[in-house]
């Protein structure tokens, strides 16, 4: 996550629809966009009657997700806060004080550790940092790009063990007891952050609106469906493969729901004309190569950012065995190549829209 550098992109880019024949004479359906919360952009699309209002809930939600962005931040310090960076630094040498949204979502973070078998680890941020340093060097110069030592690899995985995050609820601490260990809450954060923003405004009486943070996408409620109902938001999946003449894989339509999905299309480098992508399979330290794309349904946007990860790092009989054993979840697996594999319930979302 990068720190709120840029002035410039806390300003919403707005764009309108109108649509009539609703409840009210006419709603209009807006967007807005920015650029300053977890590493990626966000819109927000919803409909109001005057531009002012939905401008008003749009930046209250960016500083719901900004407030996150700050607390689940694994590189920056802010001026009285400590988050994940605080614990980060402070391993092995005293317990650290947080925010009660901090211990939330490590409880939720050790939750998801035993649910998938450890598939997705937020205890993992030693190996993480490796894997990004090296990547981000093949980035920046192609020509000398190359994969992390697995001696060093192998190594940094001794400080991944979950049971070395000491979480104190009563006195609202978090210690790593290993001071080599680090939190990287990648895996869960944003979605996690994005399912208690959304939590936060449906408290507040909001009943129709479509939070899309990067990959994670929250419906709450459906939108209006100019017959005085509600209709389902319909969600573009994107197509994993950057040859492909379609940026769509498949349009799902949801309500109260979540659309999460995790691909290798983005944070990669390239060594010996193989690509090498960001999601780090626990098993190997290596990328994951099951996969080109996962993506999950479900209500709780925390746990779809969960599974995704999770099942991407799986054999799909492992992954499938997972899924369908959770009530209403389903996912969607994009094969290495190319083809598609459902979970039971996951054909019913799909719409031609």
């Amino acid at each position: 996550m990068n720190t709120l550098k840029r002035a410039a992109a806390t300003l919403l880019i707005m764009s309108a629809l109108v649509l009539h024949g609703c409840s009210r004479a006419a709603d209009t359906r807006y967007e807005a966009s920015f650029l300053d919360v977890f590493d990626t952009v966000t819109t927000i699309t919803g409909y109001s009657p005057t531009r002012g209002e939905f401008t008003a809930l749009a930046r209250h939600t960016h500083d719901l997700l900004a407030r996150y962005h700050k607390l689940y931040d694994i590189y920056c310090d802010y001026d009285g806060i400590n988050n994940i960076k605080t614990i980060n630094d402070n391993a092995g040498v005293r317990p650290v004080r947080v925010d009660s949204e901090i211990i939330s979502l490590l409880l939720f973070a050790k939750r998801e550790y035993e649910a998938t078998s450890g598939a997705v680890n937020a205890a993992m941020g030693s190996v993480l940092s490796i894997a990004r340093e090296y990547r981000e060097a093949g980035i920046i110069d192609p020509e000398h790009a190359e994969l992390p030592p697995m001696d060093m690899l192998i190594k940094a995985s001794q400080h991944c063990d979950i049971d070395d995050v000491v979480i104190d609820e009563g006195s609202s601490t978090v210690f790593l007891a290993d001071p080599l260990m680090k939190l990287d809450v990648g895996a869960i954060g944003k979605g996690y952050a994005v399912e208690r923003v959304a939590a936060a405004l449906e408290s507040e009486g909001v009943t129709s609106l479509l939070l899309c943070v990067g990959g994670n996408i929250r419906a709450i409620g459906g939108k209006p469906s100019g017959t005085g109902g509600t209709a389902c938001w319909n969600i573009g999946i994107r197509d994993p493969d950057p040859e492909s003449e379609n940026q769509q894989l498949l349009c799902v339509e949801i309500k109260d729901g979540s659309v999460v999905s995790s691909g290798i299309y983005e944070r990669y480098y390239t060594v010996d004309g193989v690509q090498y992508h960001h999601i780090i399979d626990p098993d190997t330290l290596m990328p994951s190569r099951y996969f080109t794309q996962v993506t999950i349904i479900c209500r709780d946007s925390g746990v779809a950012d969960a599974l995704s990860t999770a099942v991407f790092n799986m054999p799909l009989e492992e992954g499938m065995e997972l899924i369908e054993n959770l009530k209403g979840t389903e996912s969607l697996w994009v094969l290495r190549g190319g083809g598609l594999v459902y979970s039971s319930g996951f054909g019913g979302y799909i719409t031609g829209t």
